[in-house]
């Protein structure tokens, strides 16, 4: 078991990685949090995961499933869930559970934060994007067609409980989509001002390089070393969970509302979002979209003469070792691509903002980027 406090004065709370703790929701949270005791439990989750837990639901009296998936992740979905809280005569000293992925996390929060004008919420992420991500930080709400998370709130949870057995039941490509984060802090981390994040005093970036080496050591004749790798993973989820919050937590202790330095746990995401949005949510998770993103942010980086062409080989090729770019990940239309970054949330007086490669394993943001070296930098 693991435990790390976020500092954030009256709106701290611990977030807690151990195996079994999606087994018995309503026992662990009441163990952290002794004060719920009697309170009554709104759970909101997918049909997938409510699929998966069906024995673990039985617990629960009121339980809101929404359909599962990025596409669901917008104003008709933030409707039904309302609307099902208040038909069930939700008060403000109740509780929200949000079990589930990344987008049940970010939905059920931003219901948190507006329903009532604000109740308490417990976040127990799924997937491995949510447990990296998603569920640490405050940051609630939804897509618009304009583009990703243009509507939402800061609403801190109560409670982190993070269950890496729940990443057992899923399949490559989620945990593919959850390693695009992962891999996104071992970029940042000096950035991020964590001087241990629990790996006996190795870089995460040097960590998560010796995961390849090992699978490459290991591998057969009948098993490609990606597929080893994604095997053996399974051994390290604490440590690198671990270590990912650790990083995502220092950096919102220092600045919970996005205010300067969070902006930095968004490297590789403009472009991601972009990625996205111009393929409608369908064609690529996040975290496919995201490890494109980085892709294209070492390329802007390099060309910009920020870093060596050593450290973006490097770079690059962890990203291509964990088996986040795909072949047909090239070739996007560059106008298209380029306009959808114009819709991100960090636009300012027209200039798109950059979190960029200045070293290894920090970054930096820039807003003086100029539009032909971003559109020589896509895919």
């Amino acid at each position: 078991m693991k435990k790390l406090i976020v500092n954030l004065k009256e709106n701290s709370y611990p977030i807690i990685i151990e195996n079994g703790l999606a087994e018995n929701i309503k026992a662990n949270i009441e163990t952290y949090l002794p004060n719920f005791k009697g309170k009554r439990y709104f759970i909101i989750t997918n049909k997938t995961v409510a699929n998966l837990y069906r024995a673990t639901l039985q617990d629960f009296e009121r339980v809101v499933e929404i359909e599962d998936g990025e596409e669901y992740k917008n104003f008709k979905t933030y409707k039904y869930i309302i609307t099902k809280l208040l038909e069930n005569k939700i008060e403000r000293g109740d509780v929200i559970i949000a079990f589930g992925g990344g987008v049940v996390g970010d939905m059920a929060g931003f219901a948190a934060a507006t329903i009532l004008r604000g109740v308490d919420y417990v976040q127990i992420p799924t997937t491995l994007l949510s447990q990296v991500d998603s569920s640490v930080g405050g940051k609630t709400g939804f897509n618009h067609p304009a583009g990703k998370n243009l509507i939402g709130a800061f609403k801190q949870p109560k409670l982190v409980l993070i269950d890496p057995k729940t990443l057992d039941t899923l399949d490559i490509r989620q945990i593919k989509t959850g390693l695009g984060e992962v891999l996104k802090y071992s970029f940042i981390e000096k950035s991020t001002g964590v001087k241990d994040a629990g790996l006996n005093n190795i870089s995460f970036s040097e960590y998560l390089k010796n995961l390849v080496k090992t699978a490459s050591v290991a591998q057969t004749q009948h098993e490609c070393r990606q597929e080893t790798l994604y095997k053996n993973l399974a051994a390290h989820w604490e440590e690198i969970i671990y270590a990912s919050v650790s990083m995502k937590a220092a950096v919102v202790e220092k600045d919970e509302c996005e205010k300067g330095l969070r902006a930095i746990l968004n490297f590789g995401h403009t472009f991601g979002h972009s990625v996205e949005k111009i393929t409608e949510y369908k064609k690529y998770t996040h975290g496919e979209a995201v490890a494109a993103g980085m892709v294209m942010a070492f390329t802007t980086a390099c060309k910009r003469m920020l870093i060596d062409r050593e450290y973006f080989n490097s770079s690059v090729k962890l990203i291509r070792d964990y088996g986040l770019i795909s072949d047909d990940m090239k070739n996007f239309d560059k106008e298209k691509l380029y306009e959808g970054m114009k819709s991100d949330k960090k636009v300012s007086n027209n200039k798109i903002k950059l979190v960029l490669p200045v070293r290894p394993l920090e970054v930096q943001l820039f807003d003086d980027i100029e539009e032909p070296l971003i559109k020589d930098s896509l895919l």
